[in-house]
């Protein structure tokens, strides 16, 4: 590796030919795939070190952190020292029990975190960066970990710059440095640029550095160093000192742990207190209060809450949506409002060109295969102001880069007009990028021996610039095509004397003599309209933003039921004209903005905003960045995307579908609901136990449950089932409900008062149960503990199904989640094995005669019935 580090700081202080020669790489054809494969065994895979996991051992030592748990341990040692001390080898199996549980309790912490390291893990490759690249003489889009030196790299605006690269060319080129430099504002990039040998990085103009982006121009380049050799692989030591991070959800929950944690405690020193003064041993009753405490103190809530995040979030992969960070699951379950773009999102973004218009023509043209000589040169001059490319292999087509730009690409392919040899044909010169201000594309090209400018792109944008042609004429043609649901582009050109080192749009896009209009279409999704019609019965208002003409997204609204009577349409120009008072008293009324700038698109989020509504917004581009962070859930293109919009996005629809914007509100719902399950089932259950506990002291000074038992109950139905009932399919009903307030507590809807009724349901059921079996005889306490054990522990997996649904358990089937199945019946199982088993006799358990066990069997279900009656009373049930 030092080989690289010498050398790479000479790149920025060689020529072109002189990198290219190092390299032993070519600028057209890239390098060949034996190179590649050589390269890649050498230096490995374009990958930064990742900060250094924790080993298994390590993870099973965090698991005893918890001051409980050492303080358990603690006092099972003392036990273990004073039966070793008094020779009473009798009362030897309960020390070494409780540690055997603690322990196992730690192995399942451990295969929990595990479980959901792997699932964030599988998250972050999926959302892993691309890079366009030229190897073989051919351009393909690949992981830019999969990227090695002398690799020919394409670059345009809203990449992220992939490895460390020497510029071979450059048009307009802008690099965001601030990650490496400091430097706030983009850094300018020219290829030809001259630098010193010992400039600092930030004057280094012909190299472009990985981890930044580009924020303007295009540039074709050569990677110079990948990995740990590139300029932020130095600095690489420095980002592992970033936290772990945790959901406002978690951050809750881990809050709710520590309070019920101080009630536990408190109640524990009662209940110890109580022991002392009836002469219960003083260890005996010490175990047994920790236990409680231990098994009371719902330490692992945060733990089962990332699983089930993290289990949701996978299944949002499969239905298109990449989740970036864990909160916009819980932010997903709140959006009341949706504002997507309408190319690609609302409608197919299968862009063929269909109509043409001439300057001076009665009518417009269809586009064929076999078009006439003015077609063809229309087609012409719009494919050499196009970056978007077409590629063939066989008869599948890769359409690379901008919809719009690969239509007519396409178009002039069929036309026998192929891009690639009007490129070598009439070369690129120069060119201004195109950008969302301006909503224009601009190339200069060497055609017959003389210098033409052309310009592509909106026509109202274009009309003004022109100084030539009917634009009349055009305009009307303009909006015929739009009416018909046509999206329009306008091409336009003229002859300048001399090319321009640092082009201009006042230079260049001024004094045009128009040449034509293009249209083309982009149907509707069928699913599109569906989802919009899930979207109004879920009390979420759908808006339609987009660059489009007013009057071509108002017909696709309207078709789609986004624009319904009384709904307005309106333009970036009327937007911009509004006061944000005026905006706030309009916004409930518009449902389509068109040729809206991305500033607008802020605008229009934080206007919905003050108005205390959840706000979704789509983007694709650089300059919707800001727009994509300021919304409360920020959706970028995973087609279409920059890099730069993937980054500030928190997540990625992997299909660019508004339906999978529906779908993974409904998925962040039914997350949502899974997790309020996961929290009622535990904090009732772990309730149940304190006050089962703390009553029986109090009543009849008698510890109705041993510590194993506790720690035995935790152990089987704290975690098992919880993950379980965190992995229950969304309920069908839960887009008929209205979304859930922003600020609104995991308590709310009645939840936080069932928990306290139902841990008081659980304390009664298990306190009976102690009552049957102990009697009020001494002689009889094993059976009474028996008893409660046997009621507490099977009543909690009852109730695990009884949190599936709000709805009654016959009605959803009781058996549909096969994972809950699996894990009650584990449950059961070692329930049985120490209460039917030798096993049993270290827990302090005995054999009870049968007709009690018909009693606890009737105990067991009351859960069940009590449910159901509430169920149909309407006492259990979504309050929006």
């Amino acid at each position: 590796m030092m080989y690289m580090e010498e050398i790479t700081l000479l790149f920025h202080n060689q020529s072109r030919e002189e990198t290219l020669s190092q390299l032993a790489t070519d600028a057209q054809k890239g390098l060949r795939s034996e190179q590649v494969t050589a390269l890649r065994e050498k230096y490995g895979e374009n990958k930064l070190r990742e900060k250094k996991k924790k080993s298994t051992l390590q993870r099973f030592l965090d698991q005893f952190k918890d001051v409980m748990i050492l303080i358990l341990l603690a006092a099972a040692v003392v036990s273990f020292v004073v039966v070793c001390v008094e020779r009473n080898w009798g009362e030897l199996f309960e020390p070494l029990l409780i540690v055997l549980i603690v322990i196992l309790n730690a192995i399942m912490g451990v295969y929990q975190e595990g479980k959901a390291e792997k699932a964030l893990d599988a998250l972050k490759n999926m959302s892993a960066p691309h890079a366009r690249v030229i190897r073989d003489g051919v351009e393909r889009v690949i992981d830019a970990s999969g990227l090695v030196l002398g690799d020919i790299i394409k670059l345009e605006a809203g990449d992220f710059v992939p490895a460390d690269a020497r510029l071979l060319q450059s048009v307009s080129l802008k690099s965001e440095e601030s990650a490496l430099t400091g430097e706030s504002v983009p850094s300018e990039k020219d290829a030809d640029a001259s630098v010193d040998e010992k400039a600092p990085l930030g004057d280094r103009s012909n190299m472009v550095f990985s981890g930044c982006s580009i924020t303007y121009g295009t540039a074709l380049a050569v990677v110079t160093a990948t990995g740990m050799d590139t300029e932020m692989g130095k600095i690489a030591n420095l980002l592992d000192g970033e936290g772990e991070t945790q959901t406002p959800l978690q951050k809750k929950l881990a809050q709710l742990g520590k309070y019920l944690g101080i009630v536990a405690l408190a109640a524990c020193a009662v209940i110890f207190v109580v022991g002392l003064i009836n002469d219960i041993p003083p260890l005996e009753i010490f175990m047994t209060a920790v236990s409680l405490a231990v098994s009371a103190i719902p330490e692992g809530l945060p733990a089962i809450v990332t699983i089930v995040l993290s289990i949701g979030v996978q299944r949002m992969v499969k239905k298109n949506a990449l989740i970036r960070r864990l909160p916009a699951v819980e932010t997903l379950g709140s959006a009341s409002i949706i504002c997507s773009d309408k190319t690609g999102t609302l409608t197919q973004n299968r862009m063929t060109l269909v109509k043409a218009y001439l300057d001076g023509a009665q009518d417009t043209v269809d586009i064929t295969t076999e078009n006439g000589e003015n077609v063809r040169h229309l087609l012409t001059y719009g494919t050499l102001c196009c970056d978007g490319s077409v590629v063939f292999d066989g008869e599948k087509e890769q359409h690379i880069g901008d919809p719009t730009e690969t239509a007519i690409v396409l178009a002039a392919h069929k036309n026998g007009l192929p891009k690639d040899a009007l490129n070598e044909k009439y070369p690129r010169l120069a060119g201004i990028p195109f950008d969302s201000d301006r909503k224009l594309m601009t190339t200069v090209n060497r055609i017959d021996g003389k210098n033409i400018v052309i310009v592509k792109g909106a026509f109202d944008m274009m009309m003004p610039r022109c100084i030539k042609g009917d634009m009349e004429r055009a305009r009307r043609m303009t909006e015929r095509m739009s009416e018909n649901a046509l999206r329009v582009l306008a091409v336009a050109y003229k002859e300048i004397d001399a090319v321009p080192a640092n082009p201009t749009s006042e230079e260049l896009e001024n004094g045009l003599c128009f040449l034509g209009l293009v249209g083309m279409i982009d149907p509707p999704r069928p699913e599109a309209k569906v989802a919009v019609a899930t979207c109004r019965r879920a009390g979420i208002k759908p808006i339609m933003i987009t660059g489009d003409h007013v009057v071509t997204a108002s017909a696709i609204a309207r078709e789609l039921g986004i624009l319904q009577d009384g709904d307005r349409a309106i333009t970036g120009a009327e937007l911009d004209a509004m006061t944000d008072s005026e905006l706030d008293a309009q916004v409930e009324q518009i449902s389509v903005y068109a040729r809206v700038s991305p500033e607008n698109k802020i605008r229009i989020v934080k206007a919905w905003q003050r108005k205390g509504q959840v706000v979704s917004m789509t983007g694709d581009g650089v300059n919707d960045a800001p727009a994509l962070k300021a919304a409360d859930i920020g959706c970028a293109m995973g087609i279409t995307g920059t890099d730069v919009a993937k980054g500030a996005a928190d997540m990625t629809l992997t299909d660019d579908n508004f339906a999978t914007i529906v779908d993974a509100v409904r998925e962040g719902r039914g997350i949502y609901a899974n997790i309020k399950k996961v929290v009622g089932f535990l904090l009732g259950t772990n309730i149940g136990e304190v006050i089962t506990v703390f009553a029986a002291m109090l009543l009849w000074h008698k510890t109705p449950l041993l510590s194993m038992q506790l720690l035995w109950i935790n152990l089987v139905t704290d975690s098992l089932p919880a993950i379980a009932l965190g992995m229950e399919a969304v309920e069908a009903d839960v887009m008929d409900r209205k979304p859930k307030p922003k600020n609104e507590g995991i308590f709310a809807g009645g939840l936080g008062v069932r928990v306290v009724l139902q841990g008081c349901m659980f304390a009664l059921l298990t306190l009976v149960a102690f009552w049957i079996g102990w009697g009020g005889s001494d002689a009889n306490l094993a059976a009474g503990q028996t008893m409660a054990f046997t009621v507490l522990a099977l009543s909690q997996v009852v109730q695990a199904f009884n949190m599936r649904s709000e709805h009654s358990l016959f009605k959803i089937g009781p058996f549909k989640n096969g994972k809950l199945n699996l894990a009650a019946l584990t449950s059961v199982l070692l329930v049985a094995l120490v209460l039917f088993t030798p096993v049993g006799i270290a827990f302090g358990l005995v054999i009870l005669p049968w007709q009690y066990y018909l009693i606890a069997l009737g105990l067991i279900f009351v859960p069940l019935v009590v449910m159901e009656l509430a169920k149909l009373l309407g006492l259990v049930r979504h309050k929006h």
